[in-house]
C-alpha cells in the first residue's frame, strides 16, 4: 500500500489560516506544510501562544504538520557569516520551541543564494574558496535540529540559488557530510528556473539524495526549454506524470508538496483553480500507481 500523501503550502489556498485549514480539510488533505500567513505571520515570527492556538486548530480538524518550510539560509552568502548567524542561526532556538508545540516531522532549510551566480560554474568550489563558513553553519543548523528529534531537508530555490545543476547538489551534499541527518528537497520547477530542465536523467542523478519532492507545472514558449508560462501540472512541458510516477515507485517522497507555478500568467488563468486541479491530478496519478502495483485504493494521502 502506498504511503505517499499530498500537501501544499498553507498560504496557497487562503491568506486566512483557519480558512486555509478548512479548505484543505475539505479537499481531503491531512498533512500540512506551514510557511506563511499563520495568523498573519510567517512561521518563525509566531509567538509560542500563537503556535499553541494553531496546534489546537490543527488537532481539532484531525490534521498534523508534516513540514516547517522555514526561510532559513535564503540570503546571498556574500552578506557574510555574521549576517547569517544573526538572521538565521540565532533563530533556531525559537524555531525549535515552535516545533516542540506543532510537532512537524521535517524542518526545511533553503539553499542559499549568491550574487555571483552568473560568474560561478560550480558553487561548491566557489564556497570552498571564498565562503568556507557556509558549510559550517549548515552543519551546525542540521545538527541542532536533528538532535532535537526532527528530520532536516534543504530545498533548492529559483533565483540566484547555489543549486543550479545536479552536479552542484551532489557536490554540496557530499561536502556537507551529514548523511542520515539531512536530505534534499527537489523542487522540480525551481531547478528548471535555475537552468536545469526536468528530465528522468536529472531525477535519477539526484534520487539518492532526495527525501521530499515539490511539484508545480510550467510550460515552455518559443525560447527552447526555458520556463515561460504558468500552468497546471497536467499541462506542464516537463514529463510530470513519468517523473512523479518514478518518485512513487522509488518511495523517495513520503509526502509530495504541490507548489504555485512560476512563469507568466496567460489571460484568464485562475491560480487557485490550478491548485485544486493539481491536487486532483496528483490524486489520480497515485490512484493509477496503486492500481498498477496492486496497492489498496483509497490509502490515506
Amino acid at each position: 500500500m502506498t504511503l505517499t500523501k499530498l500537501t501544499m503550502l498553507n498560504n496557497m489556498v487562503d491568506a486566512d489560516f483557519i480558512a486555509s485549514l478548512d479548505i484543505q480539510q475539505g479537499w481531503g488533505l491531512s498533512s500540512l506544510d506551514l510557511k506563511e500567513a499563520i495568523f498573519g505571520k510567517s512561521l518563525i515570527d509566531m509567538t509560542l501562544e500563537e503556535a499553541r492556538e494553531a496546534d489546537k486548530a490543527i488537532r481539532d480538524r484531525s490534521m498534523s504538520v508534516y513540514c516547517f518550510s522555514t526561510e532559513l539560509f535564503r540570503s546571498e552568502i556574500e552578506l557574510g557569516e555574521s549576517y547569517f548567524k544573526t538572521e538565521y542561526l540565532n533563530r533556531i532556538g525559537h524555531l525549535l520551541d515552535l516545533a516542540y508545540i506543532l510537532k512537524p516531522k521535517v524542518i526545511r532549510l533553503l539553499a542559499a543564494r549568491t550574487s555571483k551566480r552568473a560568474l560561478v560554474d560550480n558553487s561548491v568550489t566557489y564556497i570552498a574558496e571564498n565562503h568556507a563558513w557556509v558549510m559550517e553553519l549548515y552543519r551546525e543548523a542540521i545538527d541542532r535540529i536533528s538532535e532535537a528529534g526532527f528530520e532536516v531537508t534543504i530545498e533548492n530555490e529559483s533565483v540566484g540559488c547555489i543549486f543550479s545543476t545536479p552536479r552542484e547538489i551532489v557536490d554540496f551534499f557530499t561536502e556537507l557530510n551529514r548523511n542520515g541527518r539531512v536530505y534534499f528537497t527537489y523542487d522540480v520547477q525551481n531547478l528548471w528556473q535555475m537552468g536545469t530542465y526536468p528530465t528522468m536523467e536529472v531525477y535519477s542523478e539526484l534520487a539518492p539524495y532526495i527525501g521530499l519532492v515539490h511539484v508545480k507545472g510550467g510550460q515552455t514558449g518559443d525560447q527552447g526549454d526555458k520556463l515561460v508560462w504558468k500552468s497546471a501540472l497536467e499541462h506542464a512541458s516537463w514529463p510530470a506524470a513519468d517523473l512523479i510516477g518514478q518518485v512513487l515507485r522509488d518511495g523517495r517522497s513520503p509526502v509530495i508538496c504541490i507548489n504555485p507555478s512560476h512563469g507568466k500568467a496567460k489571460p484568464g488563468l485562475n491560480d487557485k483553480g490550478i491548485y485544486k486541479q493539481d491536487l486532483d491530478y496528483m490524486k489520480q496519478l497515485i490512484t493509477n500507481y496503486e492500481r498498477q502495483t496492486n496497492c489498496i485504493p483509497g490509502a490515506e494521502r
